[in-house]
C-alpha cells in the first residue's frame, strides 16, 4: 500500500471517528452557558446527568432500556440512508408496529409464550415494514418526494393510534386512552433482575449486527449502496432501482416496527396515545452520528440513551426545568446532524 492510499484511509477514520467526539462536548458546552445564564449550575446539572445514567446496576439497565429502539430505529434508517432514501417516517413505523403489536398480544393472548411472542415481534415488523413501503411506492409510481410522504404518514400513524386507543381498542372500563394490557404470554423476557432489562436489547443488538453484514458483506447491500452513490449508474448496469428503494424501505420500516412491537411486548403492555417519546426522530441523529453505519448504531444509540436516561435525573436532581433539559437535549441532537451533515458532504467532495 502506498502512502497515498494510506494518507486516504487515515484521513476517512479520523473524520468518522471525531465527529461524534466533537459534536457532543460543543452541545454541552452551549447547554452550560445556557444553563449559567438562566442561574442554574451546569457541574451540578451534569454531575447529575452523569449519575443517572451511569450510578449503578440499574441506571445502566435504564440508559439500555431506552438505546433498544434507537438501536433498531437507527440501524433500519442507516439501510434507507445508505439508499438514498431520506426516511423521516420510523416515528410513524414505531405506531404501525406498536399497533400490529399490541393486537396481536391482546387478541392472540391464549396463545403459548413460546409461540406468541415470536408473533407479536412479526406482526410489528411486518406492519412497520408495510408502512414503509408505503412512501417507496409513492415515490417509485408517482415520483412522490419521500421526504414529504414520509412526514405525513407520521401523522396518520399517530391519529390512528388516538382514534384506536379512544374508540375500537379502548381498555374495557374506558376510563383513560389506552388499550388493555397485553396477555402475559405476549410479553418479553427479562433477565438482569430487579432491572427492567429485557431481550429487546439482545435482538437489536442482532438486528444491528445482521443488517451490517446485509448492507456491507452481499451483494444484494451492494447494490442498495450502488443506488444510493448514482442511480442512473446503477440502473444502466442493470440494478432495479425502483426494487431496490422498495425493499430498503421494507428493511427501515420493519427495524422501527420492530422497535414498537418491543416498547409494548417488553415496556409499557399496553398502546398508548403518544406511546413514543420521539424515537423516530432521535433515531435519525443516531443513524448520522455513525456515517450510516448499522453496527456503530450499536454505540450511538446507548450515547442517546444515556443522554435521554441522564437528562431525567438532571431535571429531578438538580432542579433544571424540563424546557432547558429538552433545549440541551435538542442541541445535541443538532450537533449531531450538522456534523453529520459536514461529514457527508466533505466526503463528497473527497469521492
Amino acid at each position: 500500500m502506498d502512502w497515498g492510499s494510506l494518507k486516504k484511509k487515515l484521513l476517512k477514520f479520523s473524520r468518522t471517528a471525531w465527529t461524534p467526539f466533537a459534536a457532543i462536548p460543543i452541545a454541552l458546552g452551549i447547554g452550560a452557558i445556557v444553563l449559567l445564564i438562566a442561574g442554574y449550575d451546569p457541574v451540578q446539572a451534569y454531575i447529575a446527568m452523569w449519575q443517572g445514567a451511569f450510578k449503578d446496576k440499574t441506571a445502566i439497565a435504564e440508559v439500555l432500556i431506552k438505546a433498544t429502539p434507537l438501536i433498531f430505529i437507527g440501524a433500519g434508517l442507516a439501510i434507507a440512508f445508505r439508499c438514498s432514501i431520506w426516511n423521516i417516517g420510523a416515528e410513524g413505523q414505531f405506531y404501525a408496529g406498536a399497533v400490529a403489536a399490541t393486537a396481536v398480544g391482546i387478541y392472540l393472548g391464549v396463545l403459548p409464550k413460546i409461540i406468541l411472542v415470536p408473533l407479536v415481534l412479526i406482526a410489528g415488523a411486518v406492519s412497520g415494514a408495510l408502512w414503509g413501503m408505503i412512501a417507496a411506492f409513492l415515490k417509485n409510481r408517482f415520483g412522490a418526494n419521500e421526504v414529504v410522504t414520509t412526514i405525513m404518514l407520521n401523522y396518520i400513524a399517530i391519529f390512528i393510534t388516538g382514534w384506536l386507543v379512544t374508540g375500537p381498542m379502548i381498555e374495557t372500563k374506558g376510563f383513560f386512552a389506552q388499550t388493555a394490557k397485553i396477555s402475559e404470554n405476549a410479553r418479553l423476557w427479562r433477565f438482569m433482575p430487579p432491572t427492567r432489562l429485557h431481550l429487546g436489547f439482545i435482538i437489536a443488538l442482532l438486528v444491528a449486527v445482521a443488517l451490517y453484514i446485509l448492507i456491507f458483506k452481499t451483494s444484494l447491500g451492494y447494490t442498495i449502496r450502488a443506488v444510493g452513490v448514482n442511480p442512473e449508474a446503477a440502473r444502466y448496469a442493470g440494478i432495479n432501482v425502483k426494487q431496490k428503494a422498495l425493499l430498503a424501505m421494507a428493511l427501515s420500516g420493519g427495524a422501527a416496527g420492530l422497535a414498537g412491537a418491543v416498547e409494548i411486548s417488553a415496556i409499557s403492555y399496553r398502546l398508548y396515545q403518544l406511546i413514543s417519546p420521539g424515537f423516530g426522530f432521535d433515531g435519525i441523529a443516531v443513524s448520522l452520528l455513525v456515517n450510516n453505519n448499522p453496527l456503530g448504531v450499536i454505540f450511538s444509540g446507548i450515547l442517546f440513551g444515556a443522554l435521554r436516561s441522564g437528562a431525567e435525573v438532571m431535571q429531578m436532581n438538580a432542579k433544571v426545568p424540563s424546557v432547558l433539559v429538552n433545549f440541551i437535549q435538542g442541541l445535541v441532537v443538532l450537533s449531531v446532524v450538522a456534523f453529520g451533515v459536514y461529514s457527508y458532504v466533505s466526503k463528497e467532495k473527497e469521492e
